[in-house]
């Protein structure tokens, strides 16, 4: 059998959800017993977005491998509980960087390099990329920005050769469009999907199927009108309604029967098999039908913007759907806490998590949090930043090193408890330079870190350049702050923990990367279960 491709674009506006409709579907094929993968193209100059401000983009996620990837990717893997990889995520940064390498390698022959057909084959390249591995039955393609984009061309011109070339029982093209609603005429109005698919169309790319982002159903009369005037079946215009919970979009999807379209046009056996999906409906009837609620503080530097937190947001989900428990996250932004302000914030939460970041605005704010959280016994997780104000916190207020900081905000700190590591002091380039991706970790036993996991040896994802300082850590070890996790290669400490608490732990990675609805993170899920132990006792 030949792979098969999906290509998924967006018109009328960004946000519409492509994201979610791509790894709603390929959930639905995945259940269905076909191996599936999505992978994102970004239209962005940028080569990655490791060096995007969270503001612009939201988070960064981290694959296994250590490549720095649109948040997309998250979804992706939470959704198929599968690993992507660098290959899953490409931007029109790298495809112009391997077009002018092979330029100046001399790969071209001398001929003058252009947008088509050099970089359009590029692109057509990497979106087969891995269909060639033999791995998949299904590639997924979401393409970043909404067509119309100027900087989406290329890749829109690329989708129309491979519709052109592939055979056509291999090839489907989703657009996700949105169909608004006019509350003074109360109407939805279909104009802008029928601007949108004209635009694609105009392009030469001709979409098989239509998903209808709406806030109201759509009725048989809408259907028929966007079926006759974007050229497609009335059984391929897809009604994408608002959702109580991203979660539940593919069973929304199955009721379209989206999959059943898709499995149609490719010609495919596993339209008979039933999608097997008894572990997501069980993971929505745990969602939905809680039995407890507890408030926990996110305590970070980016909270105005929800998708700065995208994958720690989804971990407090997966783990609260575990302990059959609502999780009420308050974002607090860092800035704002003080030793004045403190109780005021994080008085009546059950649990704090002071989350990643970079640079020095708002770190001390997050080191009143932690305290707060040491001395009233409220359970806390530090993930990487969070860690090292946990630290930091300890060596200021338990060791009295007054001056304890990191080098990262005082480069000559006279007790610097977290420093740059060995192989970063010699760095200058920013982008793909940090401690990337998949590493281990031994873990003591009998620690809580050894409770919460139930095995010595872990591998957890890490993105970070600044490392808890070894000269420092027998000292902060016989105060009480104990080194429960390290690398076996670098003796690097990867957790620390209070065994006099309740539940406190720090750690130097990215727990909430590896986190998914059927696979909730142990630390997350632990977390809650301290939270909700506290709150009811």
């Amino acid at each position: 059998m030949s792979t098969k491709y999906v290509f998924v674009l967006g018109g009328v506006t960004s946000s519409l959800g492509k994201g979610i409709i791509s790894a709603s579907l390929a959930k639905l094929l995945q259940a269905r017993g076909l191996s599936v993968t999505i992978q994102k193209f970004d239209p962005y100059i940028n080569v990655d977005p490791g060096t995007l401000n969270p503001y612009e983009h939201g988070e960064c996620y981290v694959t296994e491998d250590g490549a720095e990837t649109d948040l997309d990717l998250g979804h992706y893997e939470r959704f198929l509980n599968v690993f992507t990889s660098r290959a899953n995520n490409v931007t029109t940064g790298k495809i112009y960087r391997t077009v002018i390498d092979k330029e100046r390698e001399g790969a071209y022959l001398g001929k003058t390099v252009q947008v088509v057909p050099h970089i359009t084959d590029e692109i057509k390249r990497r979106m087969l990329n891995l269909g060639k591995t033999g791995k998949y039955d299904v590639i997924i393609t979401e393409l970043g920005g909404t067509v119309g984009d100027i900087e989406s061309l290329p890749f829109v011109e690329a989708v129309r050769q491979l519709q052109w070339e592939l055979p056509d029982e291999d090839c489907l093209v989703v657009h996700l469009t949105l169909v608004p609603y006019l509350s003074a005429a109360k109407e939805l109005k279909t104009k802008p999907t029928q601007h949108s698919v004209r635009m694609l169309q105009q392009n030469g790319v001709h979409p098989d199927v239509i998903v209808c982002r709406t806030e109201h159903p759509l009725p048989a009369e809408i259907r028929r009108k966007v079926a006759l005037f974007c050229n497609v079946r009335i059984n391929a215009v897809i009604e994408s309604i608002d959702a109580k919970s991203i979660y539940e979009v593919p069973l929304l999807m199955v009721k379209e029967k989206l999959d059943e379209l898709v499995l149609k046009k490719f010609q495919l056996s596993a339209i008979d098999n039933t999608p097997d999906l008894a572990k997501w409906r069980s993971f929505l009837d745990r969602l939905f039908n809680p039995k407890n609620e507890v408030n926990i503080a996110l305590v970070g530097k980016y909270v105005e913007l929800q998708d700065a937190y995208k994958s720690i947001l989804e971990s407090f989900i997966h783990a609260g759907a575990e302990n059959e428990c609502k999780v009420n996250v308050h974002s607090i932004h860092s800035e704002h806490i003080t030793a004045s302000t403190v109780d005021g914030f994080l008085k009546d939460m059950d649990g704090i998590l002071v989350a990643p970041g970079f640079g020095e605005r708002g770190i001390e704010g997050k080191i009143v949090a932690i305290e707060y959280a040491r001395i009233n016994k409220i359970p806390f997780l530090g993930i990487c930043l969070g860690m090292q104000m946990a630290v930091i916190e300890y060596s200021r207020n338990v060791l009295k090193l007054e001056d304890a900081m990191t080098t990262e905000i005082k480069a000559n700190a006279k007790n610097p408890v977290i420093d740059l590591m060995e192989d970063q002091k010699s760095l200058t380039a920013k982008g793909g330079t940090m401690r990337l991706g998949k590493y281990q970790c031994r873990i003591e036993e009998g620690s809580l870190a050894h409770r919460i996991y139930k095995t010595l040896d872990i591998s957890e994802r890490h993105r970070h350049r600044y490392e808890m300082n070894n000269t420092y850590v027998d000292m902060l070890a016989q105060a009480g702050l104990i080194p429960s996790g390290k690398n076996n290669d670098t003796g690097l400490v990867e957790i620390v923990e209070l065994p006099e608490h309740p539940f406190f732990i720090g750690v130097q990675f990215h727990p909430e990367l590896k986190s998914t609805p059927e696979n909730p993170h142990p630390l997350f899920v632990s977390l809650v279960e301290a939270a909700l132990k506290r709150k009811l006792s």
